[in-house]
Order: C-alpha cells, then sequence, then structure tokens
C-alpha cells in the first residue's frame, strides 16, 4: 500500500496489469470516470485526453497478451503539467498567448514515461507559465484544493498536485522553479520531487527560468515518487544542462534505516513567522528521526535563507524576460489584430499584452529591468554573487549533516483570493527557493495536519540532499513515511 489511506502502490498496479489480473484499460478507465465526476469541482485539468488514453491502454494489453515486455510503469495513468510538450493534446502553459497550441514533440521526459509504459490522462492545469504560488494565475481558471475547495492547492504546479491529491491518477509531472513541485505538495498532502538541476532533462519543457527549472513527480508515496523519477532521470543529448551521471536504482536502499545518519535543523526554518503547526510538525519530524536512530545536528544555519527571495525574484524574472520574447504573436501563438495604420511593433505590443496574464507581464517587466543598462551589475549580477554564496552556504552545511529538515511552506493552504499582494505571495516559496538556486535535490513529504477553521489540512515537511544525492533524500523520506503510514488520512474527495 502506498500509505495508511489503502491507495495500492504503482508497483502492486502494474504487477496487476502484467499479471493481467486487471487490464491497462480499465485502469484507464477508472480514471476517466475520477476526473468526470471531480473536474467540474476542482479544475485540475487544462484537457483530458481520453482517446489517446484509451488507445495507448490497449495497446499495452495486446503487448502483455503476446508476451511482450512492458515497462516499469506499465498500465499506470499519469497527468502531466501542461507546460510539458506532448504531440497530443495542447500544450498552453495556462496561457492565452498558446491557446491551442500543438506541439510538434514529445518532451524527453514524456518520451521515457511511454517507453515504461506510462499513459498520460490528462494536462494538469498550471499559474501561466510556472509563475506563481497558489494555481490562481492560469488563464483557465483556479484550481482548488481537494481538502478544502475554497483554498488554493498551491503553485505552480498546483493542477498537477490536486489530481494525485484527488485519485485522477497514481503520479503526475510537475516543474519545479522555485518550489512549485514542493509546496503544491504540501498543500495537497501528497509528495512532491525536485531533482537536482541536471538530473532529467529539460527538453520540451517550456523554460521559465532555465538554470532553476526542472521536471519531477508527485506521488502517493516516497517509493511510488522514487520509481516515476527512476524513468525519467538520466542524460539526454538534446539537453546539455543534464548530466552525464549514471542514475543509481533509487528502490535499492530506500528501505534502509537511518540509523547513523546526520539530519541537520536549521534554527532558523522554525521561524516564528510560521504557523504555530508547521513548526510543531518539523520538531516532531525530528524528534521522530532521532528515535529512528538518525542524529539530529542543530549547530548549522543557513543565515541567507532570508535572502533567497530577492535573488530568486532576480534571477528568475531576468530569464523570464529572456525565454519568453520568443512569444511575439509571429510564429505561433495569439496574434492581436491590427487596425490599418498599425505596424510591426504595434503587432507585437497587442499581441504579447492580450495573450500575457498579469503575473508574466510583472515578472516579464522586472526581469527586464534588472537586465538594463544601467541596472545588471546592481541587481542581477549581485543576485548571481548572492547565488553562489548561497551554494557555499550548502556545501558547508552538507558537511555537517547527510540532509537537513525543515518546513516546505510557512503555512498551510490559504483561501482562493488570500494574497493579493504579490509580495505575500512570493513568500510563500521562502523554504523552497533556495534549493533551485543552490542547484540541490528536495521532496516535500505530508509532515501532519493543521487544524483551521475546524477542519484539517495537510502540512508538508521537507528534505534537503546535496546534488545527485537523490538516493539518500529517498531513503530518510522514506523512514520518516514508513514510521507515521497509520497517521495518513484519505483526502476528503478521495
Amino acid at each position: 500500500m502506498a500509505g495508511g489511506t489503502n491507495i495500492p502502490s504503482i508497483e502492486a498496479v502494474c504487477d496487476g496489469v502484467r499479471s493481467r489480473q486487471s487490464s491497462a484499460v480499465e485502469l484507464v478507465e477508472r480514471s476517466l470516470a475520477r476526473i468526470a465526476s471531480l473536474e467540474p469541482k476542482l479544475n485540475c485539468l487544462h484537457e483530458t485526453l481520453k482517446e489517446h488514453a484509451l488507445d495507448r491502454a490497449a495497446r499495452i494489453d495486446a503487448a502483455i497478451a503476446r508476451g511482450e515486455h512492458v515497462g516499469s510503469l506499465a498500465g499506470v495513468p499519469i497527468v502531466v503539467k501542461d507546460n510539458i510538450a506532448t504531440s497530443y493534446g495542447t500544450t498552453t502553459c495556462g496561457s492565452r498567448i498558446l491557446e491551442n497550441f500543438r506541439s510538434p514533440y514529445d518532451a524527453t521526459a514524456i518520451e521515457r514515461l511511454e517507453r515504461e509504459g506510462a499513459i498520460v490522462v490528462g494536462k494538469a492545469n498550471c499559474d501561466e507559465f510556472a509563475m506563481g504560488s497558489s494555481t490562481e494565475n492560469s488563464a483557465w481558471g483556479p484550481t482548488r484544493n481537494p481538502w478544502d475547495t475554497s483554498r488554493v492547492p498551491g503553485g505552480s504546479s498546483g493542477g498537477s498536485a490536486a489530481a494525485v491529491a484527488a485519485g485522477y491518477a497514481p503520479a503526475a509531472l510537475g516543474s519545479d522553479t522555485g518550489g512549485s513541485i514542493r509546496q503544491p505538495a504540501a498543500h495537497c498532502g501528497v509528495v512532491g520531487v525536485k531533482p537536482s538541476y541536471g538530473r532529467v532533462s529539460r527538453y520540451g519543457l517550456v523554460a521559465f527560468g532555465s538554470s532553476l527549472d526542472q521536471i519531477g513527480p508527485f506521488a502517493h508515496s516516497v517509493r511510488d515518487a522514487a520509481l516515476v523519477l527512476q524513468a525519467i532521470a538520466g542524460f539526454d543529448p538534446r539537453d546539455s544542462t543534464t548530466a552525464e551521471i549514471d542514475v543509481p536504482d533509487y528502490l535499492a536502499e530506500i528501505d534502509r534505516p537511518v540509523e547513523g545518519l546526520r539530519i541537520g535543523l536549521p534554527r532558523r526554518f522554525t521561524s516564528p513567522d510560521n504557523d504555530p503547526a508547521v513548526n510543531k510538525a518539523v520538531l516532531d519530524a525530528a524528534d521522530e528521526y532521532a528515535r529512528l536512530g538518525a542524529t539530529i545536528v542543530e549547530d548549522i544555519d543557513l543565515p541567507l535563507t532570508d535572502h533567497g527571495i530577492s535573488t530568486y525574484y532576480v534571477i528568475a524574472p531576468a530569464e523570464a524576460s529572456s525565454n519568453l520574447a520568443r512569444f511575439d504573436g509571429i510564429r505561433y501563438g495569439h496574434r492581436a489584430e491590427l487596425a490599418p495604420d498599425e505596424d510591426l511593433f504595434d503587432l507585437y505590443a497587442r499581441s504579447r499584452a492580450e495573450g500575457f496574464g498579469p503575473e508574466v507581464q510583472r515578472r516579464i517587466m522586472l526581469g527586464t529591468y534588472v537586465l538594463s543598462s544601467g541596472y545588471y551589475d546592481a541587481y542581477y549580477k549581485r543576485a548571481l554573487q548572492v547565488r553562489r554564496l548561497i551554494k557555499q552556504e550548502f556545501d558547508a552545511a552538507f558537511a555537517k549533516c547527510h540532509a537537513i529538515l525543515g518546513p516546505t511552506a510557512p503555512t498551510p493552504a490559504f483561501p482562493l483570493g488570500g494574497k493579493a499582494d504579490p509580495l505575500s505571495m512570493y513568500l510563500c516559496d521562502v523554504y523552497t527557493v533556495n534549493a533551485n538556486i543552490a542547484g540541490i535535490c528536495a521532496l516535500s513529504l505530508p509532515g501532519g495536519f493543521a487544524e483551521v477553521e475546524d477542519q484539517l489540512l495537510p502540512i508538508g515537511i521537507q528534505l534537503q540532499c546535496r546534488a545527485f544525492d537523490e538516493p539518500t533524500l529517498f531513503r530518510v523520506a522514506r523512514m520518516f513515511e514508513a514510521a507515521h503510514l497509520q497517521d495518513r488520512l484519505a483526502c476528503p474527495v478521495a
């Protein structure tokens, strides 16, 4: 079982398909029925891929009947964030400027999932071009949290997280530029993984911040998340930023006890600015790890934690302003209608103004400003210098410990419309952005609940490990999860 909620593991699902005790078509039909019943309430998906999914499921069942080899994800329905290219369906990035855009190719991550037998059943709603922490910035409307539909699921991969929590599919893919997998995983009570930078190919991921973006999985359990990452990880000659490093077997030692490992607990991670329930979950997790035999290291600090947001919101918008320059109304996407006396400049300006939403426009303008003559050294260059210091800070911390424990987000999920001020929204990512800045791997897993207005909302705890040490990350996360399976609650709509 994937947890105390009696959800079958991906391995169990695949074993059933391979042994023909169940079929891929049956799994997809159940997934599609679930989507049809809940989607009007949640708006997790921009598009359901019914015909594609059923056709692919039938071909997988036929291959099994012929005795052919099928992969480690045979028959497993998967939801994919709408900024990851698929040659079927649309890839809109939650934006009007790409409304109805159809990619001519599949992202490498999609190719690798399908090679292992996974079946994409839908494209998940997301903040426009992955810019947001609540999935309220989508041109297709906000996604609602399945634990409380008056609240956000987190963002920008909120559709993917909510889809897994609501039982649309056993797993999903999202992208994480500053916490966009981990924060919605925390708010939706599922596992979310940001791999090390360079571990997963970005080929086919529509770029937001090219030095920060990573594709990663959502799942109900640490083991399931590791299995999905195993399928998509590895060097890709089409992406020069992928690392030519062998991908280890993530499941080989995932159940090995944590006895002897050192887990760091930075002082500032239990800030009085956090919700008290968040701090309690982190401290309870530290006590649990100590009980399991790990050593809790408290003499580490990450003093640049509070500088991560300002550093991130210089680097990421600067890269976004460059990456989004290609959306000009000429080659593809939305094109404005022009008056007879208007020229090419008017076409660019109007197409972008009509196609991009307010948050994307805000970040493009900010990024263009920090890269402009006279401001580059004061902002962008300085942010890159702080980035180096943040990386050095993590290196020093990992010299003392194997993993770092802390909160994923400072609060549980907040109400829809509850953070109208952009700065308050940006601060939701205070504990997640530095992992992207430093390029390390990180994971959010369910760590408890907060009682808010007489209901329980999930809280996520975050673990961070040095770059390319995902085996330790999964091992440490799995030990906590195994000790708390009985504490997992079913999502109210699950």
